[in-house]
């Protein structure tokens, strides 16, 4: 019974499954900016399943130090991330695009078990196939120590609201 189950909750969450994610390539530069901001709403929402299916089956990931292929190592990294990561937010922003290719920088606020915030700064590169599903990504991050009092992302954990500034804006 649990392995019908599993089977089953697999199927529900279309993990096995690839789907037409919109926007698709050819990018444009509203499409582009779209796709950025569906990227930062699902890794803010810290559903490892529910960003996974935004990548292909067999996505090819290198992040920091790690690297990755697939689906099911995409889940558990970004499973493992959240658990170590708390209080996390995040805000993408576009950098350049090209055909199918979308350049990204980001900074994360977060929160490590002992207390201590950070702010981690890096840039992405993105390749997707014709269903919008991105098939590489290219990651290189950097932590830096705050404080409490110097963080600058404080909406409730979920979507950044529409009011509020992008790294731009706020100086990053």
């Amino acid at each position: 019974m649990k392995a019908n189950m599993n089977s089953n909750l697999s199927l529900n969450l279309n993990i096995d499954i690839e789907e037409t994610r919109h926007p698709v390539p050819t990018f444009t530069l509203a499409s582009a900016q779209e796709k950025v901001r569906k990227a930062e709403d699902g890794w803010n929402s810290q559903d490892p399943v529910k960003v996974a299916t935004a990548y292909s089956l067999a996505s090819v990931w290198r992040n920091r130090d790690s690297f990755l292929q697939g689906r099911p190592a995409i889940v558990k990294f970004l499973a493992d991330k959240w658990q170590r990561e708390q209080e996390y937010r995040l805000i993408k922003e576009l950098w350049a695009f090209d055909g199918e290719r979308i350049a990204v920088r980001f900074a994360y606020e977060w929160l490590d078990a002992q207390g201590q915030w950070y702010r981690s700064y890096g840039n992405e590169n993105w390749q997707f196939n014709d269903k919008g599903l991105m098939v590489e990504r290219h990651a290189s991050i950097n932590d830096v120590k705050i404080t409490e009092k110097e963080r600058k992302f404080h909406w409730p954990q979920g979507s950044r609201p529409a009011e509020h500034p992008g790294l731009t804006a706020l100086g990053l």
